[in-house]
């Protein structure tokens, strides 16, 4: 998928939302199991990295809940991607996808990209997917984990903070 087509699926997208209604969500139930809904709320951070001499990118999103525990991560590579626009649009969608295919009903989109504005934050407060995204990048591989982030993120942390604890 090229730059172009992203921006023209990001566009198509933006109208699409522009033209529904706000309705509350609604649970259907099945009469034979009856459950009370559940107020499903996360906060996906994401951050990307660029490769602009081969036209190349990763990108890292790590789903948090309450109290910072971690649901999963996600790394992802992308080729052919012509700038870092692109890829910032590319992995904005990439959350909003993963939020709703992990079904939440309220949910936070942090990153530290200024040109597509869903939320800043500041990258050492985003570390771990910065962090998810770069070694992406690096190996060339994208991959998916649940209920954690892969070991050498976690070692990449503890070595930061023991450098710069606080």
């Amino acid at each position: 998928m090229t730059g172009r087509d992203i921006s023209k699926r990001l566009q198509s997208y933006m109208a699409e939302l522009d033209g529904l209604e706000e309705r509350p969500l609604t649970l259907s139930v099945d009469r034979g199991q009856i459950q009370p809904e559940r107020n499903k709320r996360g906060t996906i951070y994401f951050d990307a990295t660029f490769d602009r001499r081969l036209s190349r990118s990763a990108s890292g999103l790590v789903v948090r809940v309450l109290m910072g525990e971690i649901l999963a991560s996600k790394a992802v590579m992308h080729s052919a991607i012509s700038s870092p626009f692109a890829v910032e649009a590319h992995v904005g969608l990439q959350a909003i996808q993963l939020g709703i295919s992990m079904e939440f009903n309220s949910l936070a989109i942090v990153g530290d990209s200024r040109t597509i504005d869903f939320h800043f934050v500041h990258r050492s407060k985003n570390e771990c997917s910065h962090i998810l995204a770069h070694e992406a990048l690096k190996r060339g591989e994208g991959k998916y984990f649940m209920g954690a982030v892969p070991d050498y993120v976690s070692r990449e942390l503890e070595k930061r903070w023991t450098r710069h604890p606080g």
